[in-house]
Formats: C-alpha cells, sequence, structure tokens
C-alpha cells in the first residue's frame, strides 16, 4: 500500500466562516449550502441559490445569491419566506426564477389558482419582482432559448389536457380521491408515487396586460416519459430537445432523445437505439451549441448480464444529422456537456480516481484537456469572450464553492470567489491510500484522519451507487462528523466503482458480492497495518450499494465489532419485484426464474446464517428504490438468530434522510451504537426516539 498526503488548495475568498461546523450538529445544519450556479448573458453576475436553515430548525429554506466573477462580496438578492430557486437568465439580463411567494399585485382576471410555486421575473435594472406565470400544482424551472428568449417549464398536469386540470384537481378534492390508476411501469419513483400528475413541458406565450403569460402543452401525451428529463433548447428557441423514457414489453425502460418543435407543437423521434436489450443505448444530457448548428449528448451503452455499461460523448449535426463520438477510446464517463461560446469546443465532467475534474474536448481533433488538478465540479458556466470557466468546486475535504478557472489552462487550482457557506477549518486530516487486490487490481482509498497522533478507531464506509466514487462533499455521509469524535475513516472505491476505466467495472460486474468485498477488505487490511490505526477497533458501514456491501460483510466476516446499514438490498429476488424501475434492473440481473445463478451469488440473505456481528439496521419507509421490505427482512433475520441488533426506522423519509430533526437523530443513533460496540461505552438511547 502507498500512501501520500492530499493538500487542499488555498481558498481565495472574502470572508470565511469562524466556527467549526463540526462542534455540534446544530452547527453543521446551519452551514448554508450553495446549489447551483448560473451566468448572466453578458458575463457580469453570478447567481446561486443557498439553502439555509429555516428559524425553527425544522427545513431549509433557499434564497438566491449574486456571486461576483471578479471575487467582489457575495449580496442576498430574494428574501421571501417562502425561498426561491431554479434560477435562469433571459436574454436581456433580467432573471426568471421559482418560487411560492404571494402575488403582491394579483391578476383580478385570474380564473384559477395556484397551489403551487410560479415563476417570477426579476428585472436587471433593479425593482420588485413580478410574477409571469402560474397554474394549478405549481410551475418547475425554466428553460431559456439564449436569443429569443422562449421560455419552456416543466410541470405537473393530471391526465388528459391541460386545459381541464383545474377541474379535475377541484373534482379529486371535493370528492377526497386520491386513488391512482396505472397502466404499467413504473410506478413511483425515488420517493413519491407517479400519477396522477404527468411531468409536461410547457411554452409560455406572449404576456397579457396583468403581466401573466399564457402556457401551452408541449408534450400532452408524455405520460411518465419525463421523469427525470433533460432538456435544451436551440439559440433561437424553435426547438426544445429532451430526453425521453420509454417503457417496453415486460418493463424494460430505455432513454431516447425527443425533439419538440415549439411552434407546430409536434414531436419527433431525434435519437433511439433500443430495439434490441442486447445493444441498447440511453441518450440523455442534450446541449445546444451557441451558433445553433451541433448538439452534443451523453450516449450510455446500457449494461446486459455480462458487460457493465460505458459512456461517451456524441455530437450532432443539426443540418445533416451526421453524428461522430468526441470521445472515443477515452475511457472515462463525461456528463453535464456544455459548448465554449464560439462552439469550438465542449466543456464536461468525468469522475477520475477519487475527483471528479473539468475537462474540455476541442471539436476539431479531438483534443482533450483536463483544467483541473483536483477535487470535484459541477454548474459549468463558461464565460461568453471564451476566457474564463465558472463552476462549483468541491470534494471530500470541501463544501460546494464557487470558483474561477482559466477556460484553456490545464490542471490548475481555481480562484475561489465569495460565497455563503465556506468552512474554516476541519476536525483532520486526509490522505490518499492504495492496496492490491487478489487478482492484482489497484483499489484506491481516500482516508480521513482524526486530529492527533494517537492510534484512531477505523471505520470503513461503503458508498452508493454501485457505479460510483468517493469523491464529492455530501451533506449526509459526512466522514468529518466522525473524526471530530475521533474516528478515521476509510473511503474506499472497490470494483464497480465509476473512474478508474471500463475495465475496473467489467472485472466486478455480475459479482456485486464477492469481488467489491475482496477488494475492500485488501485496502481494509493495509490501512490497519498502519500505525496511526486501532486495528483492534473497527467498524463498518454504507448506504444504498453501501448498505447491500454492508450486509454483504455481514454474511462473509467477523473482523468488524459492528455494522450500519442503511437503506439496504437484502433479498435481490424481493427486491426486484418492489423497487420503483425493475426494468432497470432487469437488464442486468436478468429474473430470478431465469437467471436463478446470478441471484444466489448475488444476493446477501443467502448468507443468513453467518450474521453474528452486532448491526444497526436504517431505514426509510417511503423509500421507493430500495422498499423497506427490505429492511424489514433483515431486521427479521437479525431477531429470529438473536443478533445484537437494531432498527431505526423513520415513517416519513425516503432513499435519504432529508428532515433536519432526523438528521440529528440519524447521527445520534449511529454515534451511539458505534461507540457502545467499538469504543466500549456505554449504551445511550438519543433521547428523541
Amino acid at each position: 500500500m502507498r500512501s501520500r498526503p492530499f493538500a487542499r488548495p488555498g481558498y481565495s475568498v472574502g470572508r470565511m466562516e469562524t466556527q467549526s461546523p463540526f462542534a455540534s450538529m446544530d452547527a453543521f445544519l446551519a452551514v448554508p449550502r450553495v446549489g447551483r450556479l448560473v451566468l448572466s448573458p453578458d458575463g457580469s453576475t453570478l447567481v446561486a441559490p443557498v439553502q439555509t436553515l429555516a428559524p425553527d430548525g425544522k427545513k431549509y429554506l433557499s434564497a438566491l445569491w449574486r456571486i461576483d466573477p471578479d471575487g467582489g462580496p457575495a449580496r442576498r438578492l430574494t428574501w421571501s419566506s417562502p425561498g426561491e430557486t431554479a434560477p435562469a437568465f433571459l436574454p436581456d439580463g433580467d432573471l426568471l426564477f421559482v418560487s411560492a411567494r404571494p402575488d403582491p399585485a394579483p391578476d383580478p382576471g385570474a380564473t384559477e389558482d395556484s397551489d403551487g410555486p410560479g415563476l417570477w421575473r426579476l428585472p436587471a435594472g433593479g425593482g420588485d419582482a413580478q410574477l409571469i406565470a402560474t397554474r394549478p400544482g405549481g410551475l418547475g424551472a425554466p428553460l431559456i432559448a439564449r436569443d429569443s428568449a422562449t421560455v419552456v417549464v416543466t410541470a405537473g398536469v393530471l391526465h388528459g389536457a391541460a386545459d381541464d386540470d383545474a377541474k379535475k384537481r377541484a373534482d379529486r378534492r371535493s370528492g377526497d380521491v386520491s386513488a391512482i390508476l396505472h397502466e404499467g411501469l413504473p410506478v413511483r419513483h425515488w420517493d413519491h408515487d407517479l400519477g396522477p400528475e404527468q411531468d409536461r413541458l410547457l411554452v409560455l406565450g406572449e404576456a397579457g396586460p396583468s403581466g401573466r403569460c399564457p402556457l401551452r402543452d408541449l408534450t400532452p401525451d408524455a405520460g411518465s416519459a419525463l421523469v427525470e428529463a433533460a432538456t435544451a433548447i436551440t439559440p433561437d428557441g424553435a426547438t426544445v430537445f429532451t430526453s425521453w423514457r420509454t417503457v417496453h414489453p415486460g418493463g424494460r425502460e430505455s432513454i431516447r432523445l425527443q425533439a419538440l418543435d415549439v411552434a407546430a407543437g409536434t414531436s419527433r423521434v431525434f435519437a433511439a437505439r433500443d430495439d434490441d436489450p442486447g445493444d441498447q443505448h440511453d441518450y440523455t444530457g442534450p446541449a445546444v451549441s451557441p451558433d445553433g448548428r451541433l448538439l452534443v449528448h451523453v450516449d450510455v451503452r446500457t449494461e446486459s448480464g455480462q458487460r457493465a455499461p460505458t459512456q461517451t460523448l456524441v455530437v450532432a449535426d443539426l443540418a445533416t444529422g451526421e453524428t461522430r463520438d468526441l470521445l472515443a477510446g477515452f475511457g472515462l464517463w463525461p456528463q453535464q456537456a456544455v459548448f465554449a461560446p464560439d462552439s469550438s469546443a465542449v466543456f464536461f465532467l468525468a469522475n477520475q480516481a477519487g475527483h471528479c475534474p473539468l475537462f474540455r474536448v476541442e471539436l476539431d481533433g479531438g483534443q482533450v484537456t483536463r483544467l483541473s488538478r483536483s477535487g470535484a465540479y459541477s454548474e459549468i458556466c463558461p464565460s461568453p469572450d471564451g476566457a474564463h470557466v465558472y463552476a462549483l468546486r468541491n470534494h471530500i475535504d470541501s463544501p460546494p464553492r464557487p470558483v474561477r478557472l482559466d477556460a484553456r489552462a490545464a490542471d490548475q487550482d481555481p480562484v475561489y470567489l465569495d460565497a455563503p457557506g465556506a468552512v474554516a477549518e476541519l476536525p483532520g486530516r486526509m490522505e490518499e491510500v492504495e492496496a492490491e487486490a487478489p487478482d492484482g487490481a489497484r483499489v484506491r482509498a481516500w482516508l480521513v484522519r482524526p486530529e492527533g497522533d494517537a492510534p484512531a478507531p477505523l471505520l470503513l464506509w461503503v458508498h452508493g451507487g454501485p457505479l460510483m466514487s468517493w469523491d464529492t462533499w455530501s451533506w449526509r455521509w459526512n466522514p468529518w462528523l466522525m473524526a471530530a469524535r475521533g474516528w478515521a475513516v476509510l473511503l474506499p472505491d472497490p470494483g464497480l466503482s465509476d473512474g478508474y476505466g471500463d475495465d475496473f467495472v467489467q472485472r466486478a460486474w455480475g459479482h456485486w458480492g464477492p469481488v467489491p468485498f475482496a477488494d475492500l477488505m485488501a485496502v481494509t487490511d493495509a490501512t490497519v497495518a498502519r500505525p496511526d490505526i486501532d486495528g483492534t477497533r473497527t467498524a463498518a458501514m454504507g448506504g444504498s450499494y453501501g448498505g447491500y456491501m454492508t450486509n454483504w460483510i455481514a454474511g462473509h466476516t467477523d473482523r468488524f465489532q459492528a455494522l450500519v446499514t442503511h437503506a439496504s438490498l437484502w433479498a435481490l429476488e424481493s427486491f426486484m419485484g418492489s423497487t420503483d424501475h425493475p426494468g432497470a434492473w432487469m437488464l442486468e440481473w436478468g429474473y430470478a426464474d431465469t437467471e436463478p445463478d446470478r441471484y444466489e451469488r448475488n444476493s446477501p440473505n443467502r448468507h443468513a446464517s453467518a450474521l453474528v456481528t452486532p448491526m444497526l439496521v436504517i431505514h426509510g419507509d417511503r423509500d421507493y428504490r430500495v422498499p423497506i421490505g427490505e429492511g424489514l427482512g433483515l431486521w427479521s433475520e437479525l431477531t429470529r438468530r438473536g443478533v445484537e441488533a437494531k432498527f431505526l426506522y423513520f415513517p416519513d423519509e425516503g432513499h435519504w434522510i432529508l428532515k433536519p430533526g432526523n438528521v440529528k437523530v440519524w447521527y445520534q443513533t449511529v454515534h451511539a451504537f458505534l461507540e457502545h460496540h467499538v469504543l466500549g461505552q456505554e449504551w445511550v438511547r438519543p433521547d428523541l426516539v
């Protein structure tokens, strides 16, 4: 194993928070959280939504902040109590956003009431924001054409015509009807039911005398096709490109690109390759070049039982239909593509060995430049003059911060811009470690060490996915909260992790349990051999796939003193029949009656007889990705076999625990459980559970 320190880049910020957010859970939850980032057409202003804890501590509120691209002080722009989200600039510099704030000048001629957020316009020259569009059920984020100011928004519409929506909603309320009739898959998504509303794309018409804009439905026949849709619009506003989810017989799902003619209201398939499940491609993440000639999108060659997915960027000529692979042989999985302002290059992101760098690929010649040296980037905003790129940078040791980079220089450290939510100091340090797996593969990890040199107890924390990696800051799975209590936290990327090339994923494909388990044990063995780690005091935990792997660990070793498993898969056969998108997993696993060996080889419940390690099981009842039955099944086996265990249940939470009070209880329970079983402290039940 090799170990090397990882240096944190210096912050170029005007203000920094001085109180440690790791002194208490209350302090951690109170840290402001920067979300999206958008740049004005003239490049003079960045705007970001920033979440802060509500005064009562029960939820987060979002406000819009102005970020100075030159590094001056940040300034809050909006102040309403309902909050503001989804900022987007019009070509004239006015700012659109979504908010449920009350209208100070209601339209006297309005015949419909809105029971959700509306679309607001904040003038660039100053003045109050004006409500410009609203409808029953509310509106989602705006999509704006850069030259014509055509605006398209997402909205939920009950089955049928959008014009009938208000009456149908009223009739359901008056009739006390909550039923949803499904005629196919999927029926749920993450933490909510699909239906009776269906996502639609609506285009804004010309404003009337009241300043309100009518809405016209572009996708009346969408059904469930726009679940988690990614969209783009041509500069002239003539065409919207959107990902379009299709459900095939048997429940298999695929994603194509659909082109919507805004004026005519017609739709056509732009890109699809889904007639052969053995060679299916999903297309998403479209972006149109500023000159309107090209479209770039992500092409995912989806998984099959024997083949792991691969991913690349494809550019299409909108006039000729000719396409080409921009990143042939690149090996990493690109995402979030954005054109350079002169349409000569594409910026994109891709996970790479514990980082998610910002890359630039030239359309002429295909040269790829990695612009950032370290960290994980998002929200790419090229400056209009082509000189800079603005983005949000975060990493394991830093929450998201707005930054500026040169648009062409390689391996840069960014200039940080002032914004709320900076973390002044961490309760420890971070290193990069490596080990060799039994099959000879290199397995790397981040090791978060607490302050001091005394040997620290070790917590192995397995990431979710599994096609992910430890490379970003997490407000939910934060290792520094453990380091502040004296733990060393090992964050490994075992087989199936993204960022190490296609072969690294393929070596574990169809072997979810055995290969990643061997990788995890190899890097754990190497880590506990260090003099600053106490190998006699160890625990392991994880969520989602990390929970699956924690369950696998429970059935294959007793080396750890305690295990924590959150939102975990226990029995693959029952999971396949109850998860929200069974068709997506069918491509990889097949069905238990046709591929029994795959289920037998990879399902943790097949090893229930080996359960001996104390376990804390955590699950939310509204988790539809890994339904509550998985947690209950594991809990039943633990109690049946007399294993010392506890079950932390959240009736109103989904795959993630989001309510601040529940987050506090989550960490309090995890801390108490681990400190009791690993550190020998007395068990103290959290007060509120």
